[in-house]
C-alpha cells in the first residue's frame, strides 16, 4: 500500500468530495449496481421477455425505473433507505440496463461514432474489437490516484481513438484482439477475485471501456461484492450508453484531452470531440463522484490545457470535482517513431510547462490534491 493512499483520507475535503465513493468503500452503502438490482423494471414478468421486447419498450421501462433509482439511491445517500432486507423484483433496472447494452453494441452505438457495425455477428467495429470483451490484464493497480490505491484494474482490448501519442497502443490500437475473451460471468470471477485480493474498486480501462460495456453490464447481474465501480474512460460515449452507465457507476476517472476539436482530430482522429466529452462531463458530474484528468502536452498549454481547465472551471461544480493534471506524457508509439510528423509533442513537457498548468489550476480555483 502506497502510504498517501492512507493519509489522503485525513483530508477533509478529499473525505467531501469523493464522500459516496468512500461510503461504499468502506462497506457503509451499497454500490449503485446493488441499488438498480433492487428497482423494478416495469412491463416484463421475467427476464426472457426482454429478449423479444423492442427497444423503444425497453427504454420505456429503463426510464421509469432509472426515476425510481435516483429515488431510491437518494434515500440511501442520506442514510432513510437499507436495502439489507428488501427483496430484489424478478426483472430489475439492472436486468433492463443489460438487454439494452446489448442492443446498442450491434449495431453498435455505444460511442459518438457510431458506426453501426454489426459486432456481435463477428464484425470489427470503429474501436478494432467484435462483441467480445478481451481481457488483457487484471490486477492491484498501485499507481493510480492515491484514494483509488489498491485499485482492482481490467485492461480491456480495443478504444474508439487513434492516439498517435497511446502509451498502451498494443492494447487499444495494434493487439486489441489478443487479449483473452471472457463472458459476463467470467469477468463477474475476475472482479470477485480483484475484491476478495483487497481491491478499493472495480477499474474498467484499456484501451478504452466503451467498446465492451456491454458485457461490464451484463457482469454485474452475477456480481454481488459491496465494491465501487469505476469507470476509466475517454467519455467518447453515445447519450444512450451514458443513461445506462450513470445508474451502476459510483466514481468517474476521466480523460479531458483537448480544448478543441481540431488537436482531438489530428492526434487522435476522433470528430466531435469538444461538445461530445463536455457533455458527458456535465451529465458525470450529477451521477456519482469523480476525478478529472489532463495530461498536460507539450506545446500544447494555450490551445488544449487552459481552455480545459478553464472549462472545468465555469461548467462543473468546483466543490466536488477533483482534477488531476498529469505530467506523465512521454512520446509513444507514433510519435516515438515518427518524430518529424508531430515535432511539438515529440519530448516531454518542460518544466515551465508543467508549473504554468498547476498555476492555472490553482489560480482557478480547482481542487487538485490526490
Amino acid at each position: 500500500m502506497r502510504p498517501d493512499a492512507v493519509t489522503i483520507w485525513s483530508d477533509p475535503e478529499v473525505r467531501r468530495r469523493l464522500s459516496w465513493y468512500l461510503s461504499v468503500m468502506n462497506e457503509k452503502r451499497p454500490p449503485k449496481y446493488i441499488i438498480a438490482k433492487h428497482v423494478d423494471a416495469p412491463g416484463f414478468d421475467s427476464p426472457e421477455e426482454l429478449e423479444e421486447a423492442d427497444e423503444r419498450s425497453l427504454w420505456r421501462s429503463h426510464d421509469t425505473g432509472a426515476a425510481e433509482f435516483r429515488r431510491l439511491w437518494s434515500e440511501v445517500r442520506e442514510g432513510s433507505a437499507s436495502l439489507k432486507r428488501a427483496e430484489r423484483p424478478r426483472v430489475s433496472l439492472l436486468h433492463v440496463k443489460a438487454e439494452l447494452a446489448r442492443r446498442l453494441a450491434s449495431p453498435c452505438r455505444l460511442c459518438e461514432r457510431r458506426c453501426m457495425i454489426e459486432r456481435l455477428k463477428g464484425k470489427i467495429g470503429a474501436c478494432r474489437v467484435d462483441g467480445k470483451a478481451y481481457v488483457h490484464s487484471a490486477f492491484l493497480h498501485l499507481g493510480e490516484e492515491a484514494p483509488l490505491v489498491p485499485s482492482g484494474t481490467i485492461f480491456y482490448g480495443g478504444c474508439n481513438f487513434t492516439c498517435v501519442y497511446c502509451q498502451n497502443y498494443d492494447v487499444s490500437q495494434t493487439s486489441p484482439r489478443s487479449g483473452i475473451p471472457v463472458d459476463a460471468r467470467m469477468l463477474a470471477k475476475i472482479q470477485e477475485e480483484l475484491a476478495r485480493r483487497g481491491a478499493r474498486n472495480i477499474n474498467h480501462v484499456g484501451g478504452d471501456p466503451t467498446p465492451s460495456m456491454h458485457v461490464i453490464i451484463e457482469s454485474l447481474l452475477y456480481l454481488e461484492e459491496n465494491i465501487p465501480q469505476l469507470w476509466n474512460s475517454n467519455m467518447y460515449l453515445t447519450t444512450e450508453a451514458m443513461k445506462i452507465l450513470v445508474d451502476v457507476i459510483d466514481i468517474w476517472l476521466p480523460d479531458f484531452k483537448y480544448g478543441n476539436n481540431r488537436c482531438a482530430l489530428r492526434l487522435s482522429a476522433v470528430p466531435r470531440y469538444f461538445e461530445t466529452v463536455t457533455r458527458n462531463l456535465r451529465i458525470a458530474a450529477e451521477n456519482g463522484d469523480m476525478i478529472i484528468r489532463h495530461l498536460v502536452l507539450p506545446s500544447h498549454l494555450e490551445c488544449c490545457t487552459i481552455p480545459v481547465l478553464e472549462w472545468i472551471a465555469r461548467n462543473l461544480p468546483k466543490d466536488k470535482v477533483i482534477v488531476n493534471v498529469m505530467d506523465q506524457y512521454r512520446p509513444e508509439h507514433l510519435v516515438a517513431r515518427y518524430p518529424q510528423r508531430w515535432r511539438e509533442i515529440a519530448r516531454r513537457p518542460t518544466w515551465e510547462e508543467l508549473k504554468a498548468a498547476h498555476d492555472k489550476a490553482r489560480k482557478l480555483g480547482l481542487f487538485t490534491k490526490v
